[in-house]
């Protein structure tokens, strides 16, 4: 049977108190009992529907989760306040002194920072390793390793992880395969294919109007109540709660996630391949030219396409402010850090979201310092944002102009 996501959350029905179509917020920190009893049964997690303090949960929290549980296919979810705040929470859980993570070399500059200069205070180290090798993954697992991690479509460089393979590694040695899947909500289902765990910034694609910071981590019923156990919990104990104004406001605009991400991938695709057939250096996992673009077509929900993200090397830096000014300037988008907006977003990821990374590092694993990333919006003509881009690129001489 075909994973339907999107049919998930539109079967998920709930009522406001008062016959709302929305549900009710709950605009409270704590919670009152009735019983002292029913208050101590709380505290041990034996009270079905019963809350205590927000910190720990809240209805309005609880019902954004189920839905991105349904969506990605999970028994259960955990919102928090941010994405690194879901990223650091399941990290933090599943690894203690002296363990170690194997780890994706292309992944968002928050969590490198964090896996390589945070965690070491904790004695976790973590061996950065090319995911789409998975000899080299392999051969990086020690006795020590817990984790598995990457992302589904790599941040910034789009490198597509072969979560099926992926995960039978991580059985094989007892490991767990954590997977970010922020790049490619409902194209990929990585707990279809074998994750352990799944996490999203829900600030990019999934709320989508750039207006909210948050963050899920979808999973077991058992390894959710870990993280929300009052005692060792790390989801529970290092606060990082999701407030329930915001969660109300995504949970609406999850209902239109599907539109949103068919017509990101549409102008993607388009924008990918004319910019391809003028010469430039590309990467989009829809164009048969990206390397790992029969694994992405083996995974994806054909639905919602390749995706919204896609990156052009226009040689270097200076050369690719200057286009993303002017192109800002053209109202063509924003020269701005994250993804998801209806606007298309643009940034040379080096000295943005992965400065992080060491320049070393950057050179190593191919992020050229002339490397635009962007999130193309779900612009109506796109044909008109491809002639106005075009013109951009050759006033700055990345391209020649047009004979025709």
């Amino acid at each position: 049977m075909t994973f339907k996501p999107a049919n998930n959350i539109q079967d998920l029905q709930y009522f406001g108190e008062f016959g709302g179509v929305n549900p009710s917020i709950s605009d409270s920190s704590t919670y009152t009992f009735l019983s002292a009893k029913t208050m101590f049964d709380t505290f041990e997690g034996n009270a079905d529907g019963c809350y205590l303090y927000s910190r720990h949960s809240s209805p309005s929290n609880l019902y954004l989760g189920e839905a991105l549980a349904a969506m990605e296919g999970t028994e259960t979810a955990n919102v928090t306040a941010s994405g690194m705040g879901a990223i650091t929470s399941v990290l933090l859980q599943l690894c203690g002194s002296e363990d170690h993570i194997v780890s994706s070399r292309t992944i968002y500059g928050g969590t490198y920072a964090f896996m390589k200069n945070f965690m070491p205070r904790f004695n976790i180290s973590t061996s950065f390793i090319d995911i789409t090798d998975l000899n080299a993954v392999e051969a990086a697992i020690t006795k020590h390793t817990k984790v598995i991690y990457c992302e589904s479509v790599s941040n910034p460089l789009l490198e597509v992880a072969d979560i099926k393979c992926l995960s039978k590694l991580a059985k094989k040695h007892n490991l767990k395969l954590v997977v970010d899947n922020t790049f490619s909500p409902l194209s990929i289902a990585p707990k279809t294919l074998g994750a352990d765990v799944v996490i999203h910034s829900l600030t990019k694609f999934i709320n989508g109007s750039s207006d909210t910071v948050g963050g899920v981590v979808c999973g077991t019923q058992d390894f959710i109540n870990d993280l929300r156990n009052v005692n060792n919990g790390a989801a529970m104990l290092l606060g990082p709660t999701m407030d329930s104004l915001r969660s109300a406001s995504i949970l609406k605009n999850l209902r239109t996630l599907h539109i949103r991400m068919q017509q990101h991938s549409k102008n993607a695709f388009l924008l990918a391949k004319k910019f391809e057939a003028d010469g430039l250096k590309i990467v989009y996992p829809g164009l048969e030219s990206h390397p790992s673009h029969e694994l992405f077509k083996s995974m994806m929900n054909e639905t919602y396409g390749f995706g919204g993200m896609l990156t052009i090397d226009v040689g270097n830096l200076d050369t690719a402010n200057a286009l993303m000014e002017l192109m800002q300037h053209k109202n063509l988008g924003y020269l701005a850090v994250s993804l998801g907006f209806y606007k298309t977003l643009f940034s040379a990821p080096g000295t943005s979201t992965s400065s992080e990374i060491p320049i070393e590092e950057q050179q190593k694993m191919g992020l050229s310092d002339g490397l635009i990333r962007f999130s193309i919006g779900l612009d109506a003509d796109i044909e008109r944002t491809y002639s106005i881009m075009r013109k951009c690129m050759e006033e700055l001489g990345v391209l020649q102009p047009s004979m025709v």
